[in-house]
């Protein structure tokens, strides 16, 4: 029996398990209207804010359609506000809101505590080899989709 390689079945059950273990710490600081995979776009606006729709896509890797709605929840909930482009009409900002500006430090210490559990027992050696891996494996993917077409 062939013995087949595990990587991308392990990285979707960490992806999977790594949601749920965010929720339940969201709901420990009750943070029960954001969702772990909004985490992302949180993530993209904090170390960029004003950005396009098609930027925080790509920051992202959600698809349009899915990042659409997601804004439209974050919006709702008045964690993100969409702004016209001052340099071209036709585009639309992503910028982050006071609600979740007062909020940073709370995520700030979800992402750390998160961060913990992920690595816990590593030394800071194998944690930089451990992300150098996966970059090289994200990279490998988007190397991929941009010759094949989104």
């Amino acid at each position: 029996m062939k013995k087949f390689r595990e990587g991308g079945f392990l990285i979707a059950k960490i992806h999977t398990l790594s949601e749920r273990v965010l929720a339940k710490i969201l709901k420990k600081y009750c943070l029960t209207d954001i969702n772990p995979a909004q985490g992302r776009i949180f993530f993209a606006l904090w170390q960029g804010d004003g950005i396009s729709i098609r930027e925080l896509a790509q920051k992202t890797s959600l698809e349009k359609s899915t990042l659409t709605s997601m804004l439209d929840r974050l919006e709702k909930n008045g964690f993100v506000a969409r702004v016209p482009s001052k340099e071209d009409r036709r585009k639309i900002l992503i910028k982050l809101t006071e609600k979740d500006r007062k909020l940073e430090n709370v995520y700030t210490r979800i992402c750390e505590e998160k961060m913990q559990l992920f690595y816990k027992g590593f030394t800071k050696k194998e944690i930089d080899k451990v992300e150098s891996f996966l970059m090289r494996i994200l990279g490998n993917l988007e190397s991929f989709e941009k010759k094949t077409g989104r």
